[in-house]
């Protein structure tokens, strides 16, 4: 497969160790690299089977994959990533399986949470599962970092979108039976991922025929808006979703890690914060609750000047799309009552997108939340895809009134 190696376990133990902070733990073999990593990014390393708990039941032939892609800090070094690539049924259509390459959401930052190794929530497989049904190839990539040793970032747009598209061709380079047809799909932090390959894709990877992209529950943040768009929410109740905040915490540390939890988190807080390193998205929020915490009971009402300074920094560097003129069309979803995050926000994306010059087709959800989106929006997520791969017209909403 063009150098790819299909994986036995025979290969020497990476010298790195895994470091608790960024989360690193010894998953297998298969994710250590211990040779010089390729400069060339979307090169196939090796690939495995799945092991039979994280497979795909409308998936025939299901494999764990090495890939290079280019590091999410500087835009420049190449680092190796991990994923899933999952094969439809029955007999490949001339030319090949179109592909769908999946950005998941926000599974935590340990090795351990990487959907290549863990698996996926029954929301995730489920959509997946009806794409095979359709005919779709499906390529996940974990996201640096997860998996395979080294932080993972979080909310990098450069990072994700490296990685999307970076998966794509690695999986085209190998003996699959793949066409080079490709639907760019995600959900939350993935659905950043998404829209931030569809604005890198044409720099980036021009190989990769990418023909539509389509984006849920989408992170996105305005440049030089004079106040972000946030839920409010109140300081003196519950508020599992905590969880975000520990996490990119933890994300700013990766970058700082002079950063201390004493800049951010009250005594209270910061047992769970320490206690959450090495989890998975679903046992952090599970911890929040427990323990009934508020943001009151959990976060300084003013963080340390050096954590906003931080902030601030990581925003600036990773936190914008490159353009938001994409070049081909672009389908978004939102749940009316999405809070993670907010519709309003994901509401001015598209108007801005739109101003841009993109062809968007808007859906708004009413009576939708965030995880809803995904299983709601299906039908009209396939139905633009299948109108893009057989050369039909997408009805281009920037005209209508969402509000």
């Amino acid at each position: 497969m063009h150098g790819a190696e299909a994986y036995n376990g025979a290969v020497s133990y990476n010298s790195a160790q895994p470091d608790v902070r960024y989360g690193d733990q010894l998953l297998s073999k298969f994710y250590l690299w211990d040779k010089k990593i390729p400069k060339q990014p979307g090169q196939l390393l090796r690939f495995e089977a799945l092991d039979s708990g994280i497979r795909l039941p409308e998936s025939d032939k299901q494999y764990r994959i090495l890939f290079t892609s280019t590091n999410g800090i500087d835009s420049q070094s190449p680092t190796v990533v991990s994923g899933s690539l999952f094969l439809p049924k029955g007999q490949p259509p001339a030319g090949g399986w179109p592909v769908l390459v999946w950005g998941h959401g926000t599974v935590g930052l340990a090795d351990k949470c990487a959907p290549s190794w863990n698996g996926r929530v029954y929301r995730n497989a489920y959509y997946l599962g009806e794409w095979l049904k359709k005919g779709y190839a499906v390529v996940e990539p974990d996201y640096q970092g997860l998996g395979t040793p080294g932080p993972h970032l979080l909310i990098n747009i450069p990072q994700l979108s490296f990685n999307v598209l970076d998966s794509a061709r690695a999986v085209l380079s190998g003996s699959f039976n793949l066409a080079n047809k490709i639907i760019i799909a995600g959900q939350s932090q993935g659905g950043a991922a998404a829209f931030g390959a569809a604005s890198y894709a044409p720099a980036y990877a021009p190989d990769l025929n990418v023909k539509g992209t389509i984006a849920t529950g989408v992170i996105y943040r305005k440049k030089d808006a004079d106040n972000a768009v946030i839920a409010l929410v109140n300081r003196y109740k519950p508020n599992p979703a905590l969880a975000y905040t520990i996490l990119g915490f933890h994300v700013a540390q990766q970058y700082d890690l002079s950063l201390k939890t004493q800049d951010v988190f009250t005594e209270k807080g910061a047992k769970l914060v320490e206690h959450s390193r090495t989890q998975c998205i679903g046992d952090i929020f599970s911890d929040a609750a427990f323990e009934q915490l508020s943001n009151a009971d959990a976060l300084l009402e003013h963080p340390s000047t050096k954590y906003q300074a931080l902030q601030q920094s990581m925003t600036e560097k990773y936190a914008y799309y490159p353009t938001l003129k994409i070049n081909h069309p672009v389908f978004i979803g939102t749940g009316a009552e999405d809070k993670t995050p907010d519709a309003r926000s994901q509401l001015q994306l598209v108007k801005d997108a739109c101003a841009a010059g993109s062809n968007i087709h808007f859906k708004l959800y009413h009576g939708r939340g965030h995880s809803e989106a995904v299983p709601r929006s299906l039908n009209d997520a396939q139905d633009f895809a299948q109108r893009i791969l057989t050369g039909q017209t997408i009805e281009n909403t920037c005209q209508q009134n969402f509000e």
